[in-house]
Parts: structure tokens; C-alpha cells; sequence
């Protein structure tokens, strides 16, 4: 397709999906946070739904960015969501790891260096970043969370459940339009459906500020490898990103039919509020390590 096809199909795509994810009450103002990064995906998801939704009384669009302390790396990629946020006339909020009361992810890869620890900087970077996005939502007063994450994310997801037998969280995958939690705003995906090859090419036909360059800290995930695995299996087999994601759809919805209860019953964690499975939070958890 050239440019301007291939924008056209990106807009109904995400389009569709927001008209599917999300509910907006005739009586009351909604506010969605759009967790951005300066990267491709948050990019576009911010576009779209400002483009989309922008010029609704009723709802309330704010950019919110975690600076994870990156050295190279946050720093331009913060200055390119602050310059998009501006250019749409989106608020945009941040908010960092030590604001947090977490380390910032360059000590937290040295410690990790120094203990020996078997787990990867991602680990903690995600348990951390997904509070940071929760602290930004409460200080908003968000209803609503949209992310970024595009099909290939979604596939390579649904793959690391399967490999460890995780039907908890394949049953707790966003979209949450069904399937609230009580106390958190609900995610919304707008992008699920749109692989990450058409994403990037449409913000680069957009002109969008987006920043290239990939994490330092990454090498090693397990999410790098599942996502070269899931590469591998659509060029072998065209259409298994969207087979996976129309998989772990049905799942959900066999769930709901049975009942829909879950095996935990989630709590407000003993040390900061947040709401966890377990006795203490992973943020929490992962936090006294570092400490």
C-alpha cells in the first residue's frame, strides 16, 4: 500500500477497536490517560485517539510518562512524547523511579551486576513502570488507561503465558471493558489489532517525534526471544499473530461463560496500597532487594 492507504486502514483499525474498548457515560466526563513513551506505538496511540476524541467536551485526554532513569536513552525519547503532547495541545505529565521511591534502572542493572541476580533488568522495569503508570492515572483522576501495546506485543504475550501455563494472566489481558478490577482504571488497547511493522510505518508517514533507538538494558528478555520466535512463525505461517490473539479472546470469553471467577482474590498490598495477588506487591518485593 502506499502512504496514504496505509494510514487510511491503521485509522479504521484503531478506530474500530476504540469504538469496541471503550465506554464513555452520557452523564459524566471521561478521562483517559495515554501512557506514552516517545516511542512508535504510544505515538500513534496518542495521535489516534486525539484525533478520534480530541475535540470531545467530554472527555479529557492527558499524556503520562515514567522516566525510568536511563542514561542516553529516556532523556530523548521524553523530549520527543513532551513535543508531541504539545503539538496535539495534550497535558503531559511525568513522573520518575525516585519519585517512586524505587532506584533508577541504571543503578538498579548495577546491583543487579554486583549480586549476581538472576533476574533481568526488564523484570524489575516492568513491575516498576506499571506502578508508575498506576501513580500517573490517581493523580489525573483517569477512568480510563489506554496503552500502546500492537499485535506483535499481543502474540508474544499470549506465548509467554503459554509456555509457563499462565491462565491467570492470558484471563487478566487487556482490554478490561468487561472486566474492570474494583479500585484501578481499566486498560484499553486500541492498537491490538495493528502489527508493529504497519505502526511504524505510518508514524514515519505522519512525521510523527518518535525515538528509534531500542533500551540498553534489554538484551537478554525473554520477551526479545519470544518475539523473534513469533517473527519466525508468521513468515512460516501468515495470520498466527492474529490466530494467537483470536485464541486467548475465546479463552476469556469460555471464562466468563463458566463464571468468570478468579483463582485470587486480589488485596490492597500491606506496604504501599497498591492492589496485589499475593502477602506484598512485586513492586514492593522487588523494591527491598534493590534496597
Amino acid at each position: 500500500m502506499c502512504g496514504s492507504h496505509l494510514a487510511d486502514s491503521v485509522r479504521k483499525k484503531v478506530s474500530k477497536a476504540l469504538r469496541e474498548q471503550l465506554v464513555i457515560p452520557r452523564d459524566k466526563k471521561t478521562t483517559i490517560l495515554v501512557a506514552i513513551s516517545g516511542g512508535k506505538d504510544s505515538a500513534v496511540l496518542l495521535e489516534r485517539i486525539h484525533e478520534n476524541l480530541g475535540k470531545r467536551r467530554d472527555v479529557t485526554i492527558v499524556g503520562g510518562c515514567v522516566d525510568e532513569g536511563i542514561e542516553g536513552y529516556r532523556p530523548p525519547s521524553l523530549e520527543c512524547a513532551r513535543e508531541l503532547c504539545e503539538s496535539l495541545g495534550v497535558r503531559f505529565e511525568t513522573v520518575s523511579y525516585p519519585e517512586l521511591g524505587f532506584k533508577e534502572m541504571d543503578d538498579v542493572v548495577q546491583k543487579i551486576a554486583e549480586t549476581n541476580d538472576s533476574k533481568t533488568p526488564c523484570s524489575y522495569c516492568g513491575v516498576f513502570r506499571r506502578q508508575g503508570i498506576n501513580h500517573l492515572a490517581r493523580r489525573v483522576g483517569a477512568d480510563v488507561i489506554a496503552l500502546g501495546h500492537n499485535l506483535d506485543d499481543m502474540a508474544q504475550t499470549i506465548m509467554m503465558n503459554m509456555q509457563n501455563g499462565d491462565l491467570e494472566r492470558t484471563l487478566r489481558l487487556a482490554p478490561h471493558t468487561s472486566t474492570p478490577l474494583e479500585g484501578m482504571a481499566p486498560r484499553i488497547v486500541p492498537l491490538r489489532w495493528v502489527p508493529e511493522q504497519e505502526i511504524h510505518l505510518y508514524a514515519i508517514h505522519k512525521n510523527l517525534p518518535i525515538h528509534h533507538e531500542e533500551c540498553p538494558h534489554g538484551e537478554g528478555a525473554l520477551r526479545f526471544r519470544h518475539r523473534d520466535t513469533v517473527a519466525m512463525m508468521e513468515a512460516d505461517v501468515p495470520g498466527t499473530r492474529h490466530g494467537l490473539l483470536r485464541m486467548a479472546d475465546e479463552v476469556k470469553k469460555l471464562h466468563a461463560k463458566a463464571g468468570g471467577e478468579s483463582k485470587s482474590t486480589p488485596i490492597n498490598c500491606p506496604e504501599c496500597g497498591q492492589m496485589c495477588s499475593g502477602t506484598i506487591c512485586k513492586a514492593c518485593e522487588m523494591k527491598s532487594i534493590m534496597e
